[in-house]
């Protein structure tokens, strides 16, 4: 008899995994990003959705806000309610 969590396949034990995730999204990808995650996966055999928890771990790891390089990059008024028409005078 095996223990808990294990399995013999073809001679050899596998762990197996459990993981309850919660929290699903729905994000629309361009069609050049669809292709890359389709093939991407294909060729690795990891599942779509591994593959974009891997990269979101990656990101939150790296503790970088890449976004933040655009902060005050945009010309304009400094307050956009100083634009006519929308100033809360």
């Amino acid at each position: 008899m095996e223990p808990a969590g294990l399995a013999r396949t073809r001679g050899r034990r596998s762990v197996l995994q459990y993981c309850l995730m919660s929290h699903t999204i729905t994000v629309r990808l361009t069609p050049d990003l669809a292709e890359w995650l389709a093939s991407t996966a294909k060729k690795t055999g990891v599942p779509q959705g591994r593959i974009i928890r891997d990269q979101l771990d990656k990101a939150r790891a790296s503790g970088q806000q890449g976004f933040l390089r655009w902060a005050g990059a945009v010309s304009g008024p400094r307050d956009l309610s100083a634009r006519k028409g929308f100033s809360r005078s």
